[in-house]
């Protein structure tokens, strides 16, 4: 199983399914040719332990993104009124999806309850962002809103067409372009730290900021390549449908990070009108 630059998806299991069925009539309530995921790694399914499907991973998806969305909805109404300052709520917001992820990564939790905690969270920080940014330029919500939609089917898309094959020298390439950019922020945070300004990541319009904003979007477009082959390759494998959760929780880090770069950009754009 080739891996991803997406931490959620970096360590699925490199083999899945049930094993001891070799031999033997799918379970009862499975479809003819179930995986063949199930020949190995697992121990023979019992009650709620059926494959993952794709509408287990799209439906999961949906519910995680929902409540993102509606928490979300929510901060930012109550920026926008005026009725919170945004930075609780922001800070709030960010730590506890900070945990959450950690631990859901770590643990390679199914938990749906700690996967929509973590969306909740999300949504607390991303709506009280968006509230800021929605006071200074009012439309942007709902800009880069479809401006994420627009990336995620776009490259989902690309994906089921085959446009764009995710073989390993490809993989190999966004991972490598996606650490190496994180490392680049890294180091300008630290620099900012010591009081070093190097005028990176600035949401000040300049040429410099703006081709940093879309060489990180066309990164994160990319990793969206990764994070549906992983799930795909989840699916292949037969893994059971409680990892649905998890595969949701993938998607959402990257459409986090999708969102929170192009909010960016539109602002730097709009602000130099």
């Amino acid at each position: 199983m080739r891996t991803t630059s997406n931490p959620a998806f970096r360590n699925l299991p490199r083999q899945g399914g049930y094993a001891g069925f070799q031999n033997q009539a799918p379970p009862q309530g499975y479809p003819a040719g179930y995986p063949q995921g199930y020949q190995q790694g697992y121990a023979p399914p019992t009650t709620g332990e059926r494959p993952i499907t794709v509408d287990d991973v799209v439906t999961k998806t949906g519910i995680t993104l929902g409540v993102t969305l509606v928490v979300g909805v929510i901060s930012a109404i109550l920026v926008l009124g005026g009725s919170t300052t945004p930075y609780p709520l922001m800070i709030t917001g960010m730590l506890v999806g900070l945990v959450l992820s950690l631990v859901i990564i770590f643990k390679q939790s199914t938990n749906p309850a700690l996967v929509l905690s973590y969306a909740a969270a999300e949504g607390l920080f991303l709506g009280a962002l968006t509230g800021v940014f929605e006071r200074l330029v009012p439309g942007i919500a709902l800009q880069a809103i479809i401006g994420t939609a627009m990336v995620f089917i776009g490259m989902l898309v690309v994906y089921k067409t085959g446009a764009v094959k995710v073989t390993p020298k490809l993989t190999k390439w966004i991972i490598g372009a996606t650490v190496g950019v994180a490392g680049l922020l890294l180091v300008n945070l630290l620099l900012n730290v010591f009081g070093v300004h190097t005028g990176m990541r600035e949401l000040s319009p300049t040429p410099l900021n703006i081709g940093i904003s879309l060489l990180i979007i066309g990164l994160a477009a990319f990793n969206f390549l990764l994070d549906f082959d992983m799930a795909d390759q989840a699916i292949r494998a037969g893994m059971p449908a409680k990892f649905a959760w998890y595969v949701a929780f993938g998607l959402m880090v990257t459409l986090v990070w999708l969102y929170l770069e192009i909010i960016r950009l539109l602002y730097m754009l709009q602000s130099s009108d």
